[in-house]
């Protein structure tokens, strides 16, 4: 099975609720959503049982997939408390995410703490660490953490090594599609790097000079069958946008 568009209500959707998303993205041509935490459709760790049975029901009546809940838990601070405030957060989307039928829990690394005197090789382990702890939970509730390719620890090569020490298999990586991958033009080396861990895909402005189209042909080789995700501006004119992000995904992907 081929991999499909989905949508990422970081920007385009934040503004929107739980019905709102599901009827613009199955009109559209979105068959999934990744849900950024803070934002008004309100899917959160605060919700009662009863609310996360009517979200789950949701989408299960839909022809949209929640895919996924977008944290912003990241895991390089100095600070031993919140560390453990990231873990435990983590491990409370992870229990979200099993109760509302997501497949996985979206965090990210973010930075090094090279200007208060911390080895990079120390931050790296760290993040392991903590994301081998939050694997632990997801296997428990049958979801997955994807470790976003984020921030200023967001070359792939530091990403893998980060994921090599959490060495769980519910633990993998989301690519992110940065500008700054590109090497004359190719993202070929750092996707190698990922390839073994790849579970959630980010894709972004589609007209970018980005490689889309290697991007998609090695998603095809790979056979990743899950969402490329658009995680793109909002819009005054929202349906426009995305029904033409979703036209010209179509014609890149090959679809």
């Amino acid at each position: 099975m081929a991999y499909k568009l989905g949508l990422v209500t970081y920007n385009m959707a934040k503004d929107w609720d739980i019905e709102t998303i599901i009827t613009k993205c199955e009109a559209l041509g979105y068959a999934g959503v990744e849900l950024r935490t803070t934002h008004a459709h309100g899917v959160e760790p605060t919700l009662s049982a009863a609310e996360r049975s009517e979200v789950r029901k949701r989408f299960e009546d839909s022809n949209v997939r929640l895919v996924g809940l977008g944290t912003v838990c990241e895991y390089h601070a100095i600070d031993p408390a919140e560390l453990r405030r990231n873990i435990d957060t983590t491990i409370d989307f992870v229990k979200l995410a099993a109760d509302v039928g997501a497949i996985g829990v979206k965090v990210r690394p973010n930075q090094f703490m090279d200007k208060f005197g911390v080895p990079r090789e120390k931050t790296i382990e760290q993040i392991g660490l903590a994301l081998r702890e939050c694997g632990q939970a997801a296997e428990d509730h049958g979801v997955e953490i994807w470790l976003e390719v984020h921030g200023s620890t967001r070359r792939p090569d530091h990403i893998r090594q980060m994921l090599d020490i959490a060495d769980h298999p519910s633990v993998g990586a989301c690519w992110n599609s940065n500008a700054d991958e590109p090497e004359n033009g190719s993202i070929a080396r750092w996707f190698r790097i990922l390839q073994p861990y790849i579970r959630s895909v980010h894709i972004n402005e589609l007209t970018s000079p980005y490689p889309w189209r290697e991007l998609f042909m090695l998603l095809k080789e790979i056979g990743y069958n899950r969402y490329t995700l658009a995680e793109i501006p909002g819009s005054s004119d929202p349906d426009r946008v995305l029904a033409y992000y979703a036209a010209l995904w179509r014609e890149m992907a090959g679809f």
